[in-house]
């Protein structure tokens, strides 16, 4: 499979489809609502603590914006400090180089399972999938994705991939699936958070205690000492990337930091602004190997996967700063009615909205930059600043352009486009199409509204609530009631026109 076919999903229908289907789902949207709106106050919150909150957010993006202007040289530093501490680094320019590298340094191992944490780049690429066909068995230990996992479902937000389900979704889930994956859950388990918690907690402890090899994402890494760092909150991270004696971390290379120095802006402003939380419960940290302390073998894997590609566009870069907290899905009021399975792929809301279609190429996503009203709740969100309704904007001129360059013929939106542009470059065209406008209103309108339109505007007016223009122009209304001026020598009538 390329890079793209594991992005996105395939076979899912394009969002406007998508979101449909899940604007019905009553249950969905109710989830949604309790979980974002819990999460956005929280963040609210604690953000209003810091009185220097938008000058960390200034300083972030500021490191981002260098970081990805010579990205080539802090991944060079990042992989000699790596290997001075005793790890090995490789490098994957896609998907499937990716998968081989991992697959390969476990079977070396002679293991046939591997424990995981911080797994979204490792969905990026269908890591799990191509460890099965090798295989290899993989249990997710993030509470959430291990929900996700179990259910055989897909992830649906970048902090909470479970965020679609409810409780008593959940503790069916685990009935029915925990004994097939290893550990039952307990016959009389309800659907209380904390008796959930617990019958997870027993599943994964047996694995936690038995595996030989672990499998990571990464949040950060510092080029300068070659430290990485993973930031969680229930303890499974720190079970993975100390108890198991081979580590290997699958990272996106722009998660990469110039210095050690820079985590604490970073700190700072993820829990913050993922979780609400003025600090991560956990925050684990590890540079190489140390005898004695931890995995005895270290693999840090850097990946491309369309990055490089997404580098080299000015406008749409950006999106690389990223630092997958998901404050933006939480704000999006598009988010909030659609959830993340809407978007077919592995990133959801704003975020990938821009990121996914640059990974994959405009043309295999060509309808995300849409799915969104432009609101800028995102931007003011974003602890990096990204401008992400400036790159759906760009991004949509992209698309319409990779449409226009697939057809022989114009759309009827170009054609409209161009019929628009003859009347406004002309007053006398513009003042006809106004009266036609006002006796076509007077047919078309209901209650002072036009509803769906007939013709090649069905699709548009389909799904808005229109309203009739005015019977009257203001430039028709302005000619009736001001007198002529001095030297002004039109007729009542041409006035009136």
């Amino acid at each position: 499979m390329s890079g793209a076919d594991n992005v996105v999903w395939l076979g899912t229908p394009a969002f406007p489809e998508a979101a449909r289907t899940a604007l019905a789902d009553t249950r969905l949207r109710a989830n949604l609502r309790r979980a974002t709106g819990t999460i956005r106050d929280k963040r609210l919150a604690v953000a209003a603590e810091l009185e220097d909150w938008e000058e960390l957010r200034e300083t972030a993006a500021a490191v981002k914006r260098h970081t990805l202007r010579h990205l080539d040289h802090h991944l060079l530093r990042l992989e000699k400090a790596v290997t001075a501490a005793g790890g090995v680094v490789h490098w994957a320019a896609d998907a499937a180089e990716a998968n081989r590298i991992v697959t390969a340094l476990v079977k070396a191992t002679g293991e046939d399972e591997v424990v995981k944490v911080k797994s979204m780049t490792t969905q990026e690429i269908g890591l799990n999938e191509a460890l099965a066909d090798a295989g290899i068995r993989a249990y997710e230990t993030d509470l959430a994705e291990l929900i996700v996992q179990l259910g055989g479902d897909r992830p649906s937000h970048i902090l909470v991939p479970a965020i679609h389900r409810g409780r008593s979704e959940i503790r069916e889930i685990f009935r029915r699936e925990m004994g097939e994956w290893g550990r039952p859950a307990p016959e009389d388990l309800t659907d209380e958070p904390r008796d959930l918690a617990e019958a997870a907690r027993l599943h994964l402890r047996e694995k936690f205690l038995r595996a030989k090899v672990a499998v990571s994402g990464a949040n950060f890494a510092a080029a300068d000492t070659g430290t990485v760092a993973v930031v969680e909150s229930e303890g499974n991270g720190r079970m993975c990337l100390t108890l198991p004696e081979t580590l290997i971390t699958v990272m996106g290379i722009e998660k990469v930091l110039p210095s050690f120095a820079d985590l604490d802006v970073f700190l700072q402003l993820l829990p913050r602004s993922s979780t609400g939380e003025r600090m991560n419960p956990y925050t684990s940290l590890w540079t190489g190997v140390t005898e004695g302390d931890g995995p005895g073998n270290f693999h840090l894997v850097l990946l491309d996967n369309g990055r490089t590609a997404t580098l080299a566009d000015e406008v749409g870069r950006q999106a690389l700063a990223c630092i997958r907290c998901s404050a933006c899905l939480n704000v999006c009021p598009v988010y909030e009615r659609t959830g993340g399975h809407a978007y077919g792929s592995v990133y959801p809301g704003p975020i990938g909205a821009v990121l996914t279609p640059q990974l994959v190429g405009i043309e295999n996503a060509a309808s995300l930059p849409f799915a969104s009203t432009l609101c800028g709740a995102c931007y003011d969100a974003c602890p990096v600043k990204i401008n992400i309704p400036e790159v759906l904007v760009h991004l949509r001129a992209e698309a319409v352009e990779a449409k226009r360059r697939g057809r022989l013929l114009p759309t009827s939106e170009a054609l409209a486009m161009k019929a628009a542009g003859a009347v406004l470059s002309s007053p006398r065209r513009l003042a006809a199409v106004q009266r036609l406008a006002a006796v076509g209103a007077r047919l078309l309108a209901r209650d002072g509204r036009i509803g769906a339109m007939p013709g090649p505007f069905v699709r548009w007016s389909g799904t808005r609530d229109t309203p009739a223009p005015a019977r009257e122009s203001l430039r028709a209304w302005w000619r009736r009631t001001r007198p002529p001026t001095s030297g002004d020598s039109r007729t009542t009538a041409e006035r009136k026109g």
